[in-house]
């Protein structure tokens, strides 16, 4: 058995000895199956609700992805050009710095506010919330990039242009990447605020209706889903970067 298949094997079977032990400890009567219900139970709460929730899975996804295109574009671009000219790195860093420390759902009221109910407002609060990561990470990334590779390029007569496609943008990947994956995760429950506490549709809306009503298989249900979907993101971004390793290598 190869080594990969071997961890694979294990995890399987972890997953499955993790989800009998829960079957067994509620129907032991150890916890309250109104509120953690058995999988046995989430499975059926899955099929009662997948005909909203799977439409309604798919709009969150849509919202994220125009989120995280604008967070990534905004992040990565601002957090080069912020992280390469010193002036401005010194000047703009204390103020990002102060953003990111600040609660994101302090925001909220005035992005309802201005945008009203329903999609422009979920995709900007996912906007923000995933840009402020990416923007830190890459800042920080661009600033620690060994500046005796900068010198030997620049004094090979490599041009500004040149030194950023052969030397920055090479070394900053995995931290590029490292901030992508962690951005997309922003995004996505930023997206999903919005749609439980300001009555946008969504997979959020659905499971803040869930939680109102005391339907914990189908809250179980839905919250798997959810968490399924951002681990085949994550999952989907960690394959671009080995698939990108040979490039920084």
């Amino acid at each position: 058995m190869s080594a990969t298949l071997r961890v694979r094997t294990l995890q399987a079977v972890s997953v499955i000895a993790l989800l009998g032990l829960w079957e067994a400890v509620v129907r032991a009567g150890y916890v309250d199956p109104l509120f953690v219900p058995a999988p046995s139970a989430v499975v059926r709460g899955f099929g009662a609700i997948a005909p909203t929730a799977l439409p309604a899975l798919g709009d969150t996804l849509l919202k994220t992805a125009i989120a995280y295109v604008l967070a990534a574009a905004l992040g990565v671009t601002g957090g080069i050009v912020i992280g390469s000219v010193r002036a401005l790195h010194d000047t703009l860093h204390p103020f990002v710095g102060a953003v990111y420390g600040l609660p994101k759902i302090l925001v909220l009221p005035w992005i309802v506010l201005l945008l009203g109910f329903g999609t422009a407002p979920a995709i900007a609060y996912g906007t923000i919330h995933g840009l402020f990561p990416i923007l830190v990470l890459v800042m920080g990334a661009v600033r620690d990039v060994d500046r005796t590779l900068l010198t030997v390029a620049r004094s090979y007569g490599a041009r500004p242009w040149q030194v950023y496609v052969k030397v920055i943008l090479p070394a900053i990947v995995p931290s590029v990447l490292a901030s992508l994956r962690l951005g997309v995760v922003f995004c996505l429950l930023g997206v999903l605020i919005v749609e439980m506490f300001a009555g946008v549709r969504g997979m959020g809306s659905v499971m803040g209706g869930l939680a109102n009503g005391f339907r914990a298989p189908e809250l179980f249900a839905a919250t798997g889903l959810v968490s399924v979907a951002s681990i085949a993101i994550v999952l989907g971004l960690d394959h671009l970067n080995e698939k990108l390793s040979h490039w920084r290598g």
